[in-house]
């Protein structure tokens, strides 16, 4: 009689950190955090996009060192949920449709070799480089679209002094502000793109300049009110003296 074996590959770890702080610029760390709040907040009632950043995307199942982590991205046709790292043969090998990558000194040559390259091989349909300081990347806001396998440079335009590129894939421009700031664009709502905590912000000044509008007009009304008693009081001193004030001119 034979006997045989099946022998069980063993579970792989895939981690979800690669235990290492993460060091960002402020820059770096702050437009990773508008990108990924202010494109949730957009998408947050599409039940099938998932917004994600400093994430690690495994690529090859079977090779936890496959992995990339981008700075933002995008993934429609998927569950909303939250997940410690994206395994594509866990989500029907659905790849990111948008990556934004914040450049600095210590990424560049990374981002525009390594990760453009990989990002094509992938079909990311757009990848999207921003440098914060305009040092490194020459425009400092770029946009690349798969085209039959390649990246090609999606062409850019200049709106009252802002660099603006549209994302097909989004269906939002990115511009850099005439002040260097990048942000994503509505068209449709004609209106920038907000954070989270832009948003709070916002909704502060115009609950103060709510409360200030009301403050001026009951002042106003005070003013009015305080005027009209002062002419009654006026009216009845003339009539004690004998003047009707009806007649004055």
């Amino acid at each position: 009689m034979t006997t045989s074996f099946k022998y069980v590959v063993p579970d792989l770890e895939y981690p979800s950190s690669d235990g290492l702080p993460m060091a960002e610029s402020d820059a770096a760390r702050d437009y990773l955090i508008y990108g990924v709040e202010a494109l949730s907040l957009y998408f947050q009632k599409r039940p099938d996009a998932y917004i994600s950043g400093n994430l690690f995307i495994y690529y090859e199942q079977g090779n936890p060192k496959a992995v990339v982590a981008p700075d933002v991205f995008v993934v429609f046709g998927v569950e909303k949920k939250k997940r410690p790292s994206y395994k594509l043969w866990e989500e029907n090998y659905k790849v990111p449709d948008f990556v934004l990558e914040i450049t600095s000194k210590s990424t560049v040559s990374e981002d525009q070799g390594i990760k453009k390259g990989l990002y094509a091989y992938l079909g990311i349909k757009e990848y999207f480089q921003y440098d914060p300081t305009s040092d490194y990347l020459k425009p400092s806001l770029q946009g690349l679209r798969l085209v039959e396998g390649n990246y090609l440079p999606i062409s850019s335009q200049i709106k009252e002094g802002e660099l603006s590129i549209f994302s097909q894939v989004l269906g939002l421009e990115l511009r850099r502000q005439q002040d260097g700031q990048m942000r994503f664009y509505d068209l449709v709502a004609d209106r920038k793109l907000q954070s989270a905590e832009e948003l709070v912000e916002a909704k502060k000044q115009a609950e103060q300049a709510k409360l200030e509008a009301e403050q001026a007009r009951f002042e106003a009304e005070q003013a009015k009110l305080e005027a009209e008693q002062k002419a009654v009081k006026l009216a009845d001193k003339l009539r004690e003296l004998g003047i009707d004030p009806d007649r004055l001119p």
